[in-house]
Parts: structure tokens; sequence; C-alpha cells
């Protein structure tokens, strides 16, 4: 395995024009993952907390993926010091029926973080632009009317996604995106894993084993949507996926980095604040 070093591709996109998912290897490692990872959970606590007190922005961190990618694994291990009242995890599973029954945007609006909290979706809406695009028959399920499932179809998705986190950006939501790229051997290896060990068998699907059929199919709509829609404002991280612990560090390292630069800090205490403090000092004291 390689290892991951300054001056290698960078797996942050800001600009999608020319990205390749070839550039990006999936077996890439850090030497020192846990000891990053621990410190980044701890940095990340800290950070959620103002986050939580300042109340002016909210973020949105998207989490992408093949099948047993280790998107679970990611959010465990990354977000379990945060304090739950600011965070919520979402993972978006196949569209149910009232959902269907809407545009394909309004489950995920739905679930936007509040101001102070992080909202963390386990897929999102880039599914309608790389698995139903990789699975025609997941679009005919959709229930579209015929004259709007035209040749620009999936430009216009993308145009829509761009034109929605534009929005998020523009109202105080950072956005940030991961895709956890992991190689079609050791997705194998962990499929294999979850059919031979009794405790992973509920992780088990065969529709894992369509969507590995599909696997070229689905690496080109990633590859065409990161192109669409990386941007300063909205950016990507391909985060090679193969080693677990580096595909965690390197994920909780991009999520301070992104925190720090917002300058959060503590409500100071004005006028009005103080007074009140002064008579709960008050109050508190008469007890005594």
């Amino acid at each position: 395995m390689s290892r991951v070093r300054r001056g290698e591709v960078e797996p942050r996109i800001l600009d999608g024009r020319g990205f390749a998912l070839a550039d990006h290897d999936p077996a890439a490692r850090l030497a020192d993952a846990e000891e990053r990872l621990e410190k980044g959970v701890a940095r990340l606590a800290k950070l959620q907390s103002r986050l939580w007190a300042q109340d002016r922005w909210s973020v949105l961190l998207v989490f992408q993926g093949m099948d047993a990618s280790g998107k679970d694994g990611v959010i465990k291990h990354v977000f379990r010091g945060v304090d739950p009242l600011g965070c919520e995890v979402t993972a978006f599973k196949a569209p149910h029926a009232e959902e269907l029954d809407h545009t394909w945007l309004w489950r995920v609006v739905k679930r936007l973080p509040e101001r102070g909290r992080i909202g963390v979706w386990n897929r999102s809406h880039y599914e309608e632009v790389v698995a139903v695009r990789a699975n025609p028959r997941l679009l005919a399920g959709q229930k579209l009317p015929a004259e709007v499932v035209g040749p620009r179809l999936w430009d216009e998705r993308l145009e829509d996604i761009v034109a929605f986190e534009r929005h998020l950006a523009r109202n105080g939501v950072l956005v940030a995106k991961f895709m956890l790229h992991v190689s079609k051997d050791e997705q194998r290896r962990r499929l294999l894993e979850r059919i031979e060990d009794p405790a992973k068998n509920w992780k088990f699907s065969l529709s894992d084993l369509d969507d590995r059929a599909a696997w070229d199919a689905h690496h080109a709509a990633y590859e065409q949507a990161i192109r669409a829609t990386a941007a300063a404002h909205a950016p990507w991280w391909v985060v090679p996926a193969d080693d677990k612990p580096s595909a965690r560090a390197l994920v909780v390292e991009a999520v301070v980095e992104l925190l720090e630069g917002l300058d959060l800090a503590l409500p100071a205490a004005g006028g009005a604040k103080r007074a009140e403090l002064e008579e709960g000092r008050r109050r508190l004291g008469a007890e005594g």
C-alpha cells in the first residue's frame, strides 16, 4: 500500500474540472492514523460545543461510497465524542412511497441541520445522480412524466444540486462531501466477511452484488457528479478507504479544519447578560 504524503494527490476537490478517480489511490494509508484519529476526535468535540453555543452556522457533512466502503464506521468513530444534542445522523435508504410522490430533493431538505448543529448524511441527494443513474430500473420507479425524462436529465439534476448547495452556503450552511473510495478487491473481501461472520450477516444483501456488477457505471457517475459539483463552497474529499483507520483519520482532520475556518467563538456576555449573571449571583449568594 502507498502512504498519503505531502505532495501526493490532494483528497480535497475544490474544482471538479478534469477530476478522475484514477488519480486517487484507494489503498493509500497513513502511518500514524490511530494517533491522528484520537487527536482529531478530541478537537472536534471542543469545536462542536463552540458551534452549538455560537448558534450561527450549521454544518452539513455528506458521506457517499460503494457498499462496504466504511461509511458507517467512519461516522461511528469520527463523531463518537460529539454531544448528541448538537449532531444528527440521517441514513438515507431507498425512497419510500411518500418520498417518491415528491421531488427528489424533498426528503433531504427535511433533514437539513439547524443552526448550531452538525448534520451527518449517510448517503444523500447524490444517490439520485449515482445509484439511479447506474441503475435505470430505479429511475423507472420514480413515476416521472415522460416529458421530463429527456437526454439532459442527469445534467439538469446536477445543475439542481449545484444551485441547492450554493443556496445552503449563502445561508450559513457549511457543506462538505466525502466519497469513501474503496477498491473492488477490498470491497469483495469485506462482503465475503459479512457472509462468513455471523455477527455481520445482517449487513449483507444481494443488492450489494447487483451494485457491484455495475461497478464501472457507479464510478463513472461519481466522476461526473464530482466534476459538476465540486466547488470552494461545497468541496469534495475523495478519501482512500481500503485502510479503515486512515479513512477515519483523514475525515476527522478535514472536519476539524473546516470548523476551525469558521472562527467559532463563545458568545460574549453583553450588558444585559452581565446584569443577569449578577442577579443570579446575588440570589444564589442569598441562599448561602
